[in-house]
Formats: C-alpha cells, sequence, structure tokens
C-alpha cells in the first residue's frame, strides 16, 4: 500500500468535497489522461485507472466513510480478519457501527432522502473500417430507466402521496440494542426508501421509474480504433432526489476490412504481381481507402517484399498526420503454360549463367564450404 497516492490527492479535491464535486474532478481528470486520447502511452493508463479506482470508493459514500476511518487498511477487504471462512462482511457497517456509535466512521449511513448519481450505460456501436479511418457522426438508439411521468417519480397513483413508513419513521434504517450492542439495518418494511406506497402508480408499478427509448449522436474521430471507448457525459439513467445523471460508455467496435489489416496508424495489403512483372518491373495501382494510386516495382523484386507509401495509412487521432500503407508483393507464378510457353522458357533459362539469381548462389557457395 506503501506506493499507492491518497485517493483525495489523486482526485485533486478537498476531505469535505460534495459528491458533486468529486465527480465533477473525477470527469475533468478521466478527460486529461483517457486512454482514448493517448494511444501507447502506458503513464496515460495508469493515471487513468488511478482515477477510476480514487472515484470508485470517493463516490460511495460507504466506500468513502470506510476509506476516511481506516485509509488503505479497510479491514473489510482483501480477507477476512477474523479467519473465519466464508464470513459475510455485509454487515460489517452495523458491527463498527456498535463500537464506533456511528461518529463519522463506519456507523455512518446514508440517509434515504440523499441524493444518488444515476446509473452509467455501456453500449457497443459498431461502424466499418472506413468510417473508424476517417471519423463519423452516428446516430442511435438506447434504453434507460428514466422518472415515470405520471407520479413524477414518486411510485406513486396520481392523487396520492406515499406515506413515511411507520417502522424507520423516513429513515430507510432501524436500530436495534441487545444490551450494550446496537446493530442498524436496512428497514424491511419499506426496503430502504423510508416511505410506504399504498396506491402505486399503474404505469411503473410503484417504482418511479419507466424504460424508454432515447437517441445518441456522437461525433467519431478520424482514426478511432476497435474497443476504444467514448464518454457521453449526462447520458446515463438520471439520478434520485436531485443527484447528478450518469454516462454513457460508448464501445466502438470496427468491422474488418476485405482488403486491408490495420497496425496502430499503419495499413497493410497483400498485392499480387506475375512473375513478368517482378522481373522487369512495373508500374502497378495500389489501392488505398481513398482510391488508387501509382506505385513502380523495381525489377528483380523477390516474393514477400515490402514497400511503405508514406501518409496513405490511417490518420492519427485528433492530429492532421496520418499513417502509411505496407504494400507486402506476392509473386505469382503461372500453373498451366502451353507447349509453347514452355519451350521459350527452357529457351530462356539457358541464356542465364546463374549469377542473376543471388539466392540461389549464395546458398550453394555455402553449400560447398560445409563439405570442404
Amino acid at each position: 500500500m506503501a506506493n499507492k497516492r491518497d485517493y483525495y490527492e489523486v482526485l485533486g479535491v478537498d476531505k469535505k468535497a460534495t459528491e458533486e464535486e468529486i465527480k465533477k474532478a473525477y470527469r475533468k481528470k478521466a478527460k486529461e489522461c483517457h486512454p482514448d486520447l493517448h494511444p501507447g502511452d502506458k503513464q496515460a493508463e495508469e493515471r487513468f485507472k488511478e482515477l477510476n479506482e480514487a472515484n470508485e470508493v470517493l463516490s460511495d459514500p460507504d466506500k468513502r466513510a470506510r476509506y476516511d476511518q481506516f485509509g488503505f487498511n479497510d479491514p473489510t477487504q482483501g480477507g477476512n480478519p477474523f479467519g473465519g471462512a466464508g464470513f459475510d462482511f455485509s454487515g460489517m457497517g452495523d458491527i463498527f457501527d456498535t463500537f464506533f456509535g456511528g461518529m463519522g466512521g463506519m456507523g455512518s449511513r446514508r440517509t434515504s432522502n440523499a441524493p444518488v448519481a444515476g446509473n452509467d450505460l455501456r453500449y457497443e456501436l459498431k461502424i466499418t473500417f472506413e468510417e473508424a479511418a476517417d471519423g463519423c457522426e452516428k446516430s442511435f438508439d438506447f434504453y434507460r430507466l428514466e422518472n415515470c411521468e405520471t407520479c413524477h417519480g414518486s411510485g406513486a397513483k396520481p392523487g396520492s402521496q406515499p406515506s413515511t413508513c411507520p417502522t424507520c419513521n423516513g429513515q430507510g434504517q432501524v436500530r436495534t440494542s441487545n444490551g450494550f450492542m446496537s446493530m442498524v439495518r436496512t428497514c424491511s418494511n419499506c426496503n430502504g426508501t423510508g416511505k410506504i406506497i399504498k396506491d402505486k402508480c399503474p404505469d411503473c408499478g410503484g417504482s418511479g421509474r419507466v424504460r424508454k427509448k432515447r437517441t445518441a449522436t456522437i461525433k467519431i474521430p478520424a482514426g478511432i480504433a476497435h474497443g476504444q471507448t467514448i464518454i457521453q457525459n449526462g447520458q446515463g439513467e438520471p439520478g434520485r432526489n436531485g443527484g447528478p445523471n450518469g454516462d454513457l460508455y460508448v464501445t466502438i467496435s470496427v468491422r474488418p476490412h476485405k482488403l486491408f489489416k490495420r497496425d496502430g496508424y499503419n495499413l497493410f495489403i497483400d498485392f499480387p504481381i506475375s512473375f513478368t512483372q517482378a522481373a522487369l518491373g512495373a508500374e502497378v495501382d495500389v489501392p488505398t481507402l481513398h482510391g488508387s494510386v501509382k506505385y513502380r516495382i523495381p525489377e528483380g523484386t523477390q516474393n514477400d517484399t515490402e514497400f511503405r507509401i508514406r501518409g496513405q495509412g490511417v490518420q492519427i487521432l485528433r492530429t492532421s498526420g496520418k499513417g502509411d500503407l505496407i504494400v507486402r508483393v506476392h509473386v505469382e507464378i503461372p500453373k498451366k503454360l502451353t507447349e509453347k510457353q514452355k519451350e521459350l522458357l527452357r529457351q530462356f533459362d539457358d541464356t542465364l549463367t546463374g549469377h542473376e539469381y543471388e539466392g540461389k548462389k549464395n546458398f550453394f557457395d555455402k553449400l560447398k564450404e560445409a563439405f570442404n
């Protein structure tokens, strides 16, 4: 734990920061070091992981309370301090409340009417190879839970109101005592909401939320790669009790191309040429993502030789530069020849001295050295 930085320091907030201040700080810093903005930057990736870890703890009131109390030595994490296999820690907050009396440590509890941030949503968006290379704007439909318009999120039938839970008096929690021990648990009568709904809303069934279809439009930057994620702030599910909306995480899925393969910002293509073109050289039309370009194959080109065409690759993310196109040639040997063609090749072969084939000459030179 000695190498870990304080979570408040990681997010750059004060220890008295509100949930909204923590969320804003996380979003700001996450944009600065998001892996999509720094492809291949391991340090940015590690900073992003550190931010996520800090945000996961400090944005959760219970986890934050434990962190404020114990720091990185939270006994409810990283093993069973009591030595009993399978011990359930779900009630550890209640046990610590007994000893610390609810004074800012494990005993502190979120009240039923406290603001709660909405859930984040995830969506996989499929795009073409060309759209990823050139960038585009895409619209798509997704579903999220929203406040019921009929009951305005109360869960009660129009004309009625939820009543305060008589068991917990609207606190959402009940405290029981047994001698010197005091336990705080979620109220089973209202499930922690602090309210009882007798006449439920017919549209949401008393949940206060309904599933709705929404449309989002995002701009995909040129050069984005398969698996990268674009964050749409505030497009997740609405929060409760005035809490902020969650975010929408759009993960990009790029369909493969029939001709090109991508490695970073470079493109690769296998390009067939004839035996004659390889031997004599030729000017060929090489396909790119935006038409074809002329390229001169030099004479004597060998099979699997690679040529680099500058600036014909994928645009580098959020810059004007581009990668290269790597052309790997495959020399095709004709399979079906006429007798006349075979005879012409034999005559051609008879004119050769052997020095024309460098690989063959080097092989036999090495063979002689090996047996002499």
